[in-house]
């Protein structure tokens, strides 16, 4: 097999020949369909703080969807042929694809049965690999912290690769949709997704009494803004990793006894959720392709702000 290695922060990725994995007990093995590329792998490579959480050398790509060849001791439910998408979070070994098990940048990778989906007939693979991160981490935020379902009005700010899954999630399940973007592109798109309102602001919906607001932009500002705009007794939700620290008003939160939560990742559900609903044609996010050989430019381009939607590597 081949891949794309991770050696540390401020090293390009490399791609390197290694023999093909095996199956060990709760495990498959997958022959990669498809792989996302996501900012967080440039964040890895521009920013010494990610170190920690990786065990290198690995072969990046935590958004995987593959076809099983092969099948460990004790694995049910699953056959050689399947196709599968892979959430990337909470392994029963706490491992974690791109980051401490190789990942979805190879030619083929592993994955055990507790995170693996199956993918509909006819669902192309490059949007079950966006599904396993930007889909099901939207999913997550608005539809299990963020609590929403039919008839809740929604702010979402942000409307990258996860807020536009979050928009057309949000418009699937009934909810009234305000969303805040300040690119006239992503205000088009979120207006083409069923938003019912878009603004630059958050702060423009003030008057909505929006019950949620989720922050996908996480840029400090953003987060103060969603405080003062939702509803007294409403919750916001952050998501967004722009900024690691944010300064509120307070009295927002005393004033209007709001919830503020944080959320991160997803679960196998949440996956599974949001591949039936890409299924049923509910959701159909902007997503653009590359090849193998051209994966460290398209991480160069997501680095340089290129890339609308989501990026995914389909493999031949």
């Amino acid at each position: 097999m081949k891949g794309w290695e991770f050696t540390g922060t401020h090293q390009p990725l490399k791609i390197v020949e290694k023999p093909d994995p095996k199956a060990k007990p709760g495990y498959v093995v997958l022959k990669t369909l498809a792989g996302g590329l996501c900012h967080s792998d440039v964040s890895a490579l521009d920013i010494e703080s990610w170190m920690p959480q990786f065990n290198v050398p690995v072969i990046m790509g935590h958004e995987v969807c593959g076809q099983i060849v092969e099948i460990g001791e004790g694995v049910e439910g699953f056959e050689i042929g399947d196709i599968v998408a892979v959430c990337p979070m909470y392994a029963n070994d706490g491992t974690t694809p791109g980051y401490t098990r190789d990942g979805g940048y190879g030619t083929m990778t592993t994955a055990p049965v507790e995170q693996l989906v199956k993918v509909p007939k006819g669902l192309p693979p490059a949007k079950a690999a966006a599904a396993t991160d930007a889909g099901a981490t939207s999913y997550h935020a608005v539809c299990n912290v963020g609590g929403a379902k039919a008839g809740t009005k929604v702010g979402i700010i942000g409307v990258g690769g996860l807020g536009q899954f979050a928009v057309s999630i949000a418009v699937a399940k009934g909810c009234e949709v305000y969303v805040a973007t300040r690119k006239p592109s992503a205000q088009q798109l979120a207006l083409s997704l069923g938003a019912k309102e878009v603004k630059a602001s958050i702060l423009e919906f003030a008057d909505r009494n929006l019950d949620v607001i989720v922050d996908f932009a996480g840029g400090g500002a953003t987060t103060d803004d969603a405080l003062k705009a939702v509803r007294p007794h409403g919750k916001v939700v952050l998501v967004g990793m722009a900024k690691d620290t944010a300064s509120i008003y307070t009295y927002s939160m005393i004033f209007k006894e709001l919830t503020f939560e944080g959320s991160m990742g997803s679960t196998t559900d949440d996956l599974k959720e949001c591949i039936d609903l890409l299924a049923s044609g509910k959701l159909n996010p902007e997503i653009h392709t590359c090849k193998f050989e051209d994966i460290a430019d398209g991480i160069d381009q997501l680095r340089e702000g290129k890339v609308s939607g989501r990026l995914v590597c389909i493999y031949d």
